[in-house]
């Protein structure tokens, strides 16, 4: 029997109790580097002189040689077998064999070169180059000059239907013993409508794609990319990029009348992590909440993971209905609301109920959570200014996005928080995810102070209104009477209901087989609605498309 020890450690690597053959190879996975070691018994052991740790040796006699990054790809473990009698060429060839059929190795990934596996495994070139001359042969390996080695892109799926090879690593999870248990919260919240990538016709949220100044955008990246400093790369603060913030802060004082100061403002990862954030921050479990019916789903499941107590309060033509939410629950601690256009009706809340609202979280000392999602896009006039500029009392939390205005996967919202509440906020944020990209901060800064956001919105307001109209008039040339429009005022989306008794549930999914994007309008609602009815987005739709998605949607309707 003889003990080994790596390096000069004094700690014992390996026992070895097998006699003859014993002979191991080990790689040390931290430093990438090895040395060969003569052990008293007479045999070979390749170590490193900087680790001790035995946590790279299997139990059972089978040895873990880790390889480094190759090219563009990482190329997976190699193990092999001590006391094999095996020529090690043979078990080379094997185990990359094994390792394409089972999925490890993929079609097209590049293999290192014979001289990288030799140094690593410390062989013979030859035997490595035996091994992929066998492998080369039987089909499974490719070889170019000057280029490298590469698994074959044919033969790996063909060999793998056949039932060649070990099986897949896939686990099946219908298969695992024991309980998955999910928690209660995961199972509650229900899905977003989605759909293929390329059904433009009528998905909801989608702006007009192309006509965003991309030219403009890539030279404010470029710029920043150049020669970026050193905060450009490293994490961020938790309330955002100082620049970004104050030109944030600059855009809503101006444009949505918001009383606030760069020190407020909060960057976020888009509206739905800056309602999920305010919803953590003000509510405990249990806690009443106000919530528009209908209402935006994003925020119901925003709400949904801080409390169960959602109370929906109906809203009208002047918007939510303050004295009925009072009626229903009189000591919420707080109103999730969407006053400048909600959502998905479209009305914009009433002088009056906006006081009203403002009074009743004073005296109540609740906290009013304003989502100003696109009331960018108001047809009628001037965009209505904030409910969080008339508040007095600190007791408005504003949430305004950058995904409707400028393009969805820039993922830039922004909150608008109570100096008070930032150090809370902040605790909460550094839960989720720390900050937002500092480089896309730093580019929104310069795309906002040079003008470009003003005269961007000022262009998609002309092009909004223009699809708006021609959707409208092909909806009431195709289907008429059968339908009825709400929410044709503002923004990038309406509203069409449906004929009584009619499942928009159903209707919506005949409508995506037919190539046709909406929501239902009962995921809006926390009750069953009276009517059912389509949200119909048109912000991202072409205006010559409009008609056949309107024939296209017409045809399913009138099947009911």
């Amino acid at each position: 029997m003889h003990t080994y020890f790596a390096g000069h450690g004094k700690e014992p690597l390996w026992t070895c109790t097998t006699g003859d053959g014993c002979s191991f190879i080990l790689g040390c996975p931290e430093c990438q580097s090895s040395n060969r070691r003569t052990l008293p018994c007479g045999r070979q052991f390749v170590g490193c002189d900087t680790i001790r740790t035995p946590g790279t040796l299997v139990m059972g006699g089978t040895v873990r040689i880790p390889m480094k990054q190759n090219g563009s790809g990482f190329f997976p473990s190699i193990f092999s077998e001590n006391g094999e009698s095996r020529p090690m060429y043979r078990r080379l060839y094997e185990w990359i064999r094994s390792a394409i059929l089972t999925g490890q190795l993929r079609p097209g990934q590049k293999i290192p070169s014979t001289r990288y596996l030799a140094s690593e495994l410390k062989v013979s070139r030859i035997t490595i180059l035996c091994a992929f001359q066998q492998l080369s042969a039987e089909g499974y390996i490719d070889s170019s000059p000057g280029s490298g080695t590469y698994v074959a892109k044919s033969n790996p799926d063909q060999v793998t239907r056949l039932g060649f090879g070990k099986q897949p690593r896939l686990i099946n999870h219908s298969q695992c013993a024991g309980s998955r248990r999910i928690s209660r919260l995961s199972a509650k919240l229900s899905p977003f409508p989605t759909l293929p990538f390329g059904i433009e016709a009528f998905r909801v949220g989608l702006p007009a794609l192309d006509h965003f100044p991309i030219t403009i955008w890539s030279r404010l990246v470029a710029r920043h990319w150049r020669q970026p400093k050193k905060e450009m790369l490293m994490y961020g603060d938790r309330m955002g990029f100082g620049p970004c913030r104050e030109a944030i802060a600059e855009y809503v004082t101006t444009v949505r009348g918001v009383r606030c100061d760069a020190s407020q403002v909060m960057v976020v990862n888009g509206s739905q992590q800056g309602l999920e954030l305010s919803a953590r921050a003000l509510i405990d479990p249990d806690d009443p909440v106000w919530i528009e019916e209908p209402g935006y789903p994003g925020a119901f499941q925003a709400l949904r993971g801080a409390t169960s107590n959602l109370i929906p309060v109906p809203v009208d033509d002047e918007g939510l209905d303050v004295k009925e939410g009072i009626r229903r629950g009189p000591n919420a601690r707080a109103a999730f609301v969407t006053p400048s256009h909600q959502f998905p009706m479209g009305m914009t809340m009433s002088p009056a109920r906006r006081m009203m609202l403002v009074d009743w979280a004073l005296r109540n000392n609740a906290w009013i959570v304003e989502d100003d999602y696109d009331s960018e896009y108001d047809f009628r006039n001037r965009p209505i200014a904030a409910v969080q500029g008339l508040d007095t009392n600190a007791r408005v939390i504003y949430v305004g996005t950058f995904s409707k205005v400028l393009f969805p996967s820039l993922r830039v919202g922004y909150l608008v928080i109570p100096s008070d509440l930032a150090p809370a906020f902040c605790r909460v944020r550094q839960a989720s995810d720390i900050s937002h990209s500092t480089l896309e901060q730093a580019v929104l800064a310069d795309f906002i102070r040079e003008g470009h956001l003003a005269r961007h919105i000022r262009r998609m307001r002309v092009l909004y209104l223009e699809r708006n109209q021609r959707l409208v008039a092909e909806i009431q040339e195709q289907l008429g009477a059968t339908v009825e429009i709400v929410s044709a005022q503002a923004g990038m989306h309406l509203v069409c209901l449906l004929p009584a008794g009619v499942d928009d549930t159903i209707v919506w999914q005949r409508a995506a087989k037919a190539g046709v994007a909406s929501w239902p309008l009962s995921i809006c609602y926390q009750t069953k609605p009276q009517r059912g009815g389509l949200i119909l987005g048109y912000g991202g739709v072409d205006r010559k498309q409009i008609p056949d998605g309107v024939k296209r949607l017409a045809a399913v309707i009138q099947e009911f």
